[in-house]
């Protein structure tokens, strides 16, 4: 029968899954954290926290630019890599030498006449290749033992000994030099230097400003220190042009000389945003919505060393904190000032207005406009059209003109009456 239905149809349906059902404030939170974890991923750093660069170099194909500046090259490796060239290149140099000082022994026949002692060698009591290594190990080096000496009477040795000598004597001062320069690279240094993991944005005197905070955790201080600012945040041009990470210059007091620092204590580095600043046009509510991120640059010489120094760190977009302020770390105590890092990283939120500072400037300037407004602006203000104001000020003009001439006609005919009566009383 058609109506009749199957009763293994009834039997295998499939079942249904149901979703466990959320709290309706959940429901509606959920896409915005989900959208803002989205957001956060996106988030890539041209900077790292810790001051490393967040870019690699690829399809370089000119290598040997590298091969030319082998110094530097041997310098920015890793220690195990620098290490292991360091060790083989002695090795080789010590293989290498020793193979010539057996080669020599074995065209002269030293070998064939070791115990015969009428034969005069190159080398005294050098009897094979382990022997030679050996003796060349103290000629490059200098310890000579005394066992192992060269001889008079081997003209070919003797140029081998200063060939050896002057080529490890350059060996020595590349090598040692490389290893000086890697050891004292005051890289390390920069990780004493600090910085807070926010920046904040809120009012000073009267102005807004971007601040974040600089310290130095050593007693032996960072000489000429200064501290600069880069805005990284890609732009179009009004021609098309996409220019990706471009850089903006931060003012951090450059013009006022606030950008060199007395690093003795933690200070607040304060950007005034004004007409000039990246940040003229942007509210609270933009900010959470750009994709940016400014990169903080420390240099200065360390006073120990004398060597350039630099730190780096960047914050993105989420890390500045709109409408809160550091925390003070300095205190007094007795006989000295103490700085306390517990709160070197806290914030405490202050009153501070969420619209940009470009409004905030159009609002001051509002309420500083004069009490006497113009026939034109009054008029703006009832809402007329321009050429209405325009006619309304040309008749006003024209009234007064008339009414000027009026009363220089009405001078002129008095003077007339009055010249009149004064002929008249004369006769």
């Amino acid at each position: 029968v058609g109506g009749d239905t199957n009763p293994m149809e009834q039997d295998v349906e499939s079942p249904v899954i149901r979703k466990p059902k959320l709290p309706k404030q959940a429901r509606e939170d959920l896409p915005k954290h989900l959208a803002e974890i989205d957001r956060v991923k996106k988030i890539q750093r041209y900077v790292q926290k810790d001051g490393k660069c967040n870019v690699h170099h690829g399809n370089v194909r000119e290598t040997y630019r590298y091969l030319t500046d082998i110094f530097t090259t041997l310098v920015d490796l890793k220690w195990r890599f620098n290490l292991f060239i360091f060790v083989l290149v002695y090795t080789v140099t010590w293989l290498f030498f020793g193979f010539m000082w057996w080669l020599i022994a074995y065209l002269r026949g030293d070998l064939d006449h070791i115990a015969d002692n009428q034969w005069t060698p190159c080398v005294n009591n050098l009897n094979g290749f382990v022997s030679a290594f050996l003796f060349s190990i103290e000629t490059e080096t200098t310890i000579g033992y005394g066992y192992r000496v060269i001889t008079d009477k081997c003209p070919e040795g003797i140029v081998l000994l200063l060939v050896q000598s002057v080529l490890g004597s350059i060996v020595n001062a590349f090598m040692v030099g490389c290893m000086f320069v890697k050891i004292s690279q005051p890289k390390k240094r920069a990780e004493t230097l600090v910085f807070s993991t926010n920046a904040v944005i809120s009012m000073r005197d009267g102005r807004l400003c971007l601040m974040f905070r600089v310290g130095d955790l050593r007693n032996s201080h960072i000489v000429e220190a200064s501290i600069r600012a880069k805005l990284i945040k890609s732009k179009q041009t009004k021609e098309g042009e996409f220019i990706p990470l471009n850089q903006t210059d931060i003012n951090v007091g450059y013009n006022t000389g606030d950008d060199r620092l007395f690093l003795v204590s933690p200070l607040i580095i304060c950007h005034e945003i004004n007409q000039n600043s990246p940040f003229w046009d942007i509210s609270q509510a933009h900010l959470s919505k750009e994709e940016l991120e400014i990169v903080v640059i420390l240099e200065g010489m360390v006073e120990a060393t004398g060597m350039t120094c630099q730190a780096r760190s960047s914050y993105v977009s989420s890390e500045i904190k709109w409408g809160y302020r550091f925390t003070p770390v300095l205190t007094l105590e007795d006989g000295f000032y103490e700085v306390d890092y517990n709160s070197f990283h806290d914030i405490y939120e202050t009153d501070t207005p969420t619209c940009s500072a470009k409004e905030l400037a159009d609002m001051a300037n509002r309420a500083r406009l004069p009490l006497t407004w113009s026939l034109a602006s009054k008029l703006s203000q009832q809402g007329l059209p321009e050429s209405e104001q325009e006619g309304q000020e040309t008749k006003t003009n024209l009234d007064e003109q008339g009414k000027s001439e009026k009363t220089e006609r009405n001078g002129d005919i008095a003077n007339l009456e009055s010249e009149s009566k004064v002929r008249g009383n004369k006769k």
